[in-house]
């Protein structure tokens, strides 16, 4: 017997219309939501799968609005509501009630002005009529349920005071706070480490088993579906391309651009030169979509690197003398108390760290949030400065040199940060960009010959010359996250540190951005630090794997070696939480779920 209808979504179309042109994000589309149901609705950035779920919530950003179609949303006492029919003040008794989401960016869905547990109470407070006293305890007990640490805490917390994961896990209280029959989960764990991802992941199959909720999960990545979703829907332009249950959409997949998807997750079972990405298997044009008849595992074939180039390359690399050195590295943060702001203790968010790099070599740095790795980074540049110990680059010690010595040798040191947008000036146009620090470091004879060079990168790392004018704004992540590559590459470095560079991208996009960095290593001989919570990304990209956890190394070695056969648990938990994709665990997954609900 099949369960009830939660929500129906039939013809839905809806545009974006400016004076220049009509762009139609979703393209006549439909489907159906059954209650205790998650349907995963994957694509890339711009397919039209948020827009779908803001349709649903009636919260399309202007200019964009729904042009026709129904959305019916069919309640418990068995009444269906057209939910497009609805004027603001009506819709607002579904929202939050009925139908919950949690957002994309946590960040810029929380107030800043408001505590994270005054946020969470204010929807219980509308909704369910509760006093303040039992708000606040009702809040607290959400927190404890999404696993937040220190919960009364956290309620008294503002958003900037806490973690990416743990603004994520706020956002999922504040969605589960009236229980409603509908959750959308709209990228919930994009960017998150791999075991908060886990978690996440299962507080939502748990909370489903527990109030029976359909779940629409939306996601650029299908590994990630398969760990929740009971069908999916693949978004391409608009349309919904291919649609099935999740054991048949990945054991054969008949779109595609749904093999592409597939296939651009770096695999872990084999070492790649390079990515497949989607336009390995569909080429479009202004005319048409070509599709290319190969298959994943041909094409990831052909892509493959050898045990014995692999072997040959690192040999070269490990022949030389170290290009860096880092030993008995501390960097420790007061914590002050007081009104004379006494320090009591540390934060020891580096604590005696030794390792070294050397020339043409791919470190991947990797562990949770928290767990040190962006600091060690940063402490390296001396964009952090350290508490004690050494770091000698190129024979030279970083600490012996003054400010303007360290000026100069920044030219051969650069990083490309997490966020993109917030690492560029958005008064600045891309190209001023790209070219300041080259006025700097006087690289070039004058504007004219800069301004030259700086379009030829944006051509190197896939953009276009007439980029060049562009502000930020006007960019997705993904092309973001390349002008900030080509800022760095603007000073010929050496030594580039790539902090989470690709950690919120699709992974489309992230297997582009991947690929483009391992090109520019192989054609300049760049040396790597690849910092990443993303276990199966850093096996892709790094020769050797630094796994961090509470400010010291837990584990140094081959990449390959260190995931075949890891010493540590804390590295085996998060191997076992990476999601895997394959058709055993998808087999599995389901079975667990089914008994969850039963």
């Amino acid at each position: 017997m099949e369960a009830p209808l939660l929500l129906e979504v039939e013809n839905l179309v809806t545009e974006f219309r400016s004076e220049e042109e009509t762009v139609r994000a979703v393209n006549d589309i439909s489907f159906a939501l059954h209650r205790g149901e998650t349907i995963g609705i994957v694509g890339e950035s711009g397919s039209g799968k948020s827009v779908t779920a803001l349709s649903a919530m009636q919260l399309v950003p202007p200019p964009g609005h729904v042009v026709k179609g129904a959305i019916r949303y069919h309640g418990a006492n068995g009444v269906s509501t057209d939910l497009l029919s609805l004027d603001n003040r009506a819709m607002r008794q579904y929202r939050g009630k009925e139908l919950a989401m949690i957002f994309q960016e946590p960040m810029t869905s929380l107030n800043p002005v408001y505590t994270c547990g005054f946020q969470v109470m204010e929807a219980l407070l509308v909704h369910q009529k509760l006093s303040k006293k039992a708000a606040k305890a009702r809040t607290i007990e959400l927190f404890r349920e999404v696993q937040l640490p220190h919960p009364e805490s956290i309620f008294d917390s503002y958003p900037h005071q806490i973690s990416g994961g743990q603004k994520q896990r706020v956002m999922i209280a504040m969605a589960m706070s009236c229980q409603p029959s509908v959750l959308i989960a709209d990228e919930p764990t994009t960017a998150l480490d791999v075991t908060v991802q886990k978690h996440i992941l299962d507080l939502m199959v748990d909370l489903q088993a527990r109030h029976g909720m359909g779940i629409l999960f939306i996601s650029h990545d299908l590994a990630v579906v398969a760990e929740l979703a009971d069908r999916v829907l693949v978004m391409y332009n608009g349309k919904i391309v291919e649609q099935g249950k999740v054991y048949d959409i990945f054991s054969n997949p008949q779109h595609a651009y749904t093999k592409g998807l597939l296939a651009c997750r770096p695999p872990l079972d084999k070492r790649l030169n390079f990515l497949p990405t989607v336009s390995n298997f569909m080429q479009v044009s202004n005319i048409h979509v070509r599709e290319n008849s190969l298959s994943i595992s041909e094409i990831i074939d052909t892509l493959e690197e050898t045990p014995e180039e692999r072997k040959k390359r690192l040999e070269g690399i490990y022949a030389q003398e170290p290009v860096l050195k880092v030993e008995h590295l501390k960097t420790w943060f007061p914590i002050k108390k007081g009104v004379f702001g006494r320090t009591k203790g540390y934060v020891k968010a580096v604590n005696d760290v030794s390792f070294e790099v050397y020339p043409g070599e791919t470190l991947g740095l990797v562990g949770e949030s928290g767990c040190g790795k962006t600091t060690l980074g940063r402490s390296i540049l001396r964009l952090i400065e350290p508490h004690e110990g050494k770091i000698a680059y190129g024979g030279k010690d970083l600490f012996s040199l003054s400010n303007r010595q360290l000026r100069h040798l920044r030219k051969d040191l650069q990083i490309i940060f997490q966020d993109p947008f917030s690492s560029l000036n958005p008064r600045m146009s891309v190209g001023e960009a790209i070219l300041e620090p080259m006025k700097v470091h006087r690289i070039g004879k004058n504007d004219e010959e800069r301004k030259e060079k700086v379009m030829a990168l944006l051509e190197q790392v896939n953009l276009k010359r007439n980029h060049y004018g562009r502000y930020p704004h006007e960019f997705s992540g993904g092309q973001r996250q390349r002008i900030c590559i080509a800022r760095a590459l603007a000073l010929e470095p050496r030594f580039i540190i790539c902090d989470e560079s690709v950690s919120a991208l699709d992974v489309s996009v992230q297997a582009k951005v991947l690929n483009l960095l391992n090109n520019l290593k192989q054609q300049y001989g760049f040396t790597y630090i690849f910092i990443s919570h993303d276990l199966s990304v850093v096996k892709f990209m790094a020769d050797r794997m630094l796994v961090m956890k509470e400010g010291k190394i837990e584990e140094l070695g081959d990449a390959d070696e260190i995931y075949t056969n890891p010493k540590s648990d804390y590295t085996r938990q998060l191997i076992d939480a990476i999601p895997k994709g394959r058709l055993e665990d998808i087999e599995q997954a389901q079975k667990e779920r089914s008994e969850r609900k039963a």
